[in-house]
């Protein structure tokens, strides 16, 4: 029967070594710790002065020197800010543009991604070159013949110019969800050829489930896109009953004097939505920037 050594202790040398691993691992850990609080601090400061200003009075917002919090909360702020404008009209308006949205850039980008990726065509990496250089056109350059476009269809003053561009494609989205879909394996497209499903029915029924996270990215950013566009309801939205949300905050905007406290108080009623949503799918938002998970899960 064998015996079993006994470790032999460590050295004098080895202890402090290990002494001197451990100490700098910790350190770098809280200097890494202590950088990304302080980012973190600094990001999150204009949010803290939205959020402060929005519980002041209107003396108190002027004071000098500014105050940093609060000295008497007003919540009524709220309500007051919510009941000056018909803000739950506004509401549901920027709902329902974000929901048409968000289900277009999803429907369509990930079945233009999955044409990309999985179905062989003539000229398609041509094309998909195409697609990604039309990124560095800037927005602002087809502003005007976009309106030109609109006017002429005669969709001015509705919600068909923020909604019916959606179901006709991005180039990002279209580009993250062809990653995805270049991460699945060609063998289940094939098994299910086999079983006689053609390319609609394994876009919908296999291709979707399995890259949920990149879909969820393009979800948010979709949602965070419409809910947040002013330019668009700018131009295109001139009765008062179509208002967004967005357009709806310049009601405390006076050519005399700005209602601060209210206009912070909607700013941040309107900022809630978008923060909730990324509480909710940040787990599929970060999984969504690893385009190797998406065969995971």
């Amino acid at each position: 029967m064998r015996t079993v050594e006994a470790p032999k202790p460590l050295t004098a040398n080895a202890k402090a070594l290990l002494a001197s691993y451990r100490f700098q691992t910790n350190f770098y850990k809280a200097m890494i710790t202590l950088l990304l609080v302080s980012g973190a601090l600094i990001i999150l400061s204009p949010v803290w002065w939205m959020v402060s200003t929005s519980l002041k009075s209107m003396q108190e917002i002027f004071a000098y020197p500014p105050t940093f919090y609060p000295t008497t909360v007003h919540w009524e702020n709220y309500i007051r800010a919510w009941n000056t404008a018909p803000f739950t009209r506004y509401f549901l308006n920027t709902l329902f543009v974000t929901t048409i949205g968000v289900s277009g850039n999803v429907l369509s980008n990930s079945f233009i991604a999955y044409g990309f990726a999985k179905i062989q065509f003539r000229g398609r990496n041509a094309l998909f070159a195409i697609v990604l250089g039309t990124m560095m056109i800037p927005g602002f350059v087809t502003l005007i013949p976009r309106y030109i476009l609109f006017a002429q269809l005669g969709w001015i003053d509705t919600y068909l110019p923020l909604t019916v561009p959606g179901f006709f494609g991005n180039a990002f989205f279209i580009f993250l969800l062809r990653q995805f879909f270049m991460t699945i394996p060609n063998e289940l497209i094939e098994a299910a050829k086999i079983d006689g499903a053609n390319h609609f029915y394994i876009w919908s029924h296999l291709m979707l489930p399995l890259i949920k996270p990149a879909v969820a990215t393009v979800a948010v950013f979709s949602f965070n896109g419409g809910w947040n566009d002013f330019l668009g309801p700018l131009l295109y939205i001139n009765s008062e009953a179509k208002y967004t949300l967005q357009i709806g905050l310049q009601v405390f905007r006076g050519t005399v004097q700005t209602q601060w406290n209210y206009l912070m108080a909607a700013s941040v009623l309107v900022l809630l939505p978008v923060i909730l949503l990324f509480f909710f799918f940040q787990r599929y938002f970060i999984e969504g920037i690893n385009v190797g998970s998406g065969t995971k899960g």
